[in-house]
């Protein structure tokens, strides 16, 4: 029988041709989203967007409005520096805007609350273009950070998985042991000696 060999990795041209073209990808990224008349940032729970204006503009000079799944923001009169549909909804009632000076003018600051606290937004706006979500990064994050449903799942997430390293039951795969446990005692009359789980 002829032995099956490891399929052979890159060569170094493949993985510098790989690596030009991902920074190639970046470049491009990079200068779409600095046409943009806004800045913009997210971690997965939420997105911040930023626009400088002039040091003489007041809240009252602005349009700004948010719904569950639209922005716009704008100087009255003037067209609009970001407006559109969101790529997925927002809570409005936890989102925000404000005015702040900075030490080159005003910026208008906001701050929108995602309703899937689990997803990364491509873009602020549907009609923008879209960054590279498979590469983000996320930050560091603690289990405290998380909300009840979200941290009861990646806890189990990572019971299993040092149960798997160690060879053990998952927490699903000891519930269906025990049940069958249970149920063995409550009928010792049946034979279970071929039983399988799965």
């Amino acid at each position: 029988m002829d032995d099956v060999e490891d399929a052979p990795g890159p060569t170094p041209e493949e993985v510098t041709k790989r690596e030009q073209e991902e920074k190639e990808r970046k470049a491009k990224e990079d200068a779409e989203q600095a046409q943009l008349p806004y800045k913009w940032t997210q971690t997965i729970g939420d997105a911040d967007v930023t626009i400088s204006v002039p040091a003489t503009i007041k809240g009252r000079d602005l349009d700004v409005v948010l719904t569950k799944t639209k922005i716009k923001v704008a100087l009255k009169g003037q067209p609009a520096f970001i407006e559109g549909d969101f790529p997925h909804p927002i809570h409005v009632d936890d989102s925000t805007w404000t005015l702040e000076t900075t030490p080159t003018g005003k910026e208008i600051a906001v701050h929108l609350d995602k309703v899937n606290r689990m997803e990364w937004w491509p873009h602020i706006v549907t009609t923008a273009p879209k960054i590279d979500v498979t590469k983000i990064t996320p930050e560091n994050s603690s289990l405290g950070d998380l909300d009840g449903a979200t941290r009861s799942m990646v806890e189990k997430m990572m019971y299993d998985q040092r149960q798997k390293e160690l060879g053990k039951p998952s927490s699903d795969e000891q519930k269906k042991m025990d049940l069958l446990k249970k149920f063995q005692d409550e009928h010792p009359e049946m034979d279970f000696s071929n039983a399988k789980m799965g």
